[in-house]
């Protein structure tokens, strides 16, 4: 069975820390800055934690070990 390979605009868009909990910078801050007033312009900066939602499918496209244990569980119909 090949290896599975990880799915690399995932892997540039999100990092992970060293305790496993996946961290992505906020959307819209590059694009049309000018019409941004200063305030916008600074709650955009800095990192969030990835939704519960969307954890397992970042992980999975990330390829990580434990994602493919904790997440990827078959379900009978």
């Amino acid at each position: 069975m090949p290896k599975i390979k990880t799915h690399k605009a995932t892997a540039k868009r999100f990092k992970v820390t060293g305790s496993g909990k996946l961290r992505r910078r906020k959307g819209h801050a590059s694009h049309l800055r000018r019409k941004k007033s200063k305030r916008a312009e600074r709650e955009l900066k800095g990192n969030l934690s990835v939704s519960k939602a969307d954890r397992g499918r970042v992980k999975r496209m990330l390829s990580l070990k434990r994602a493919l244990k904790d997440d990827f569980t078959l379900r009978p119909r």
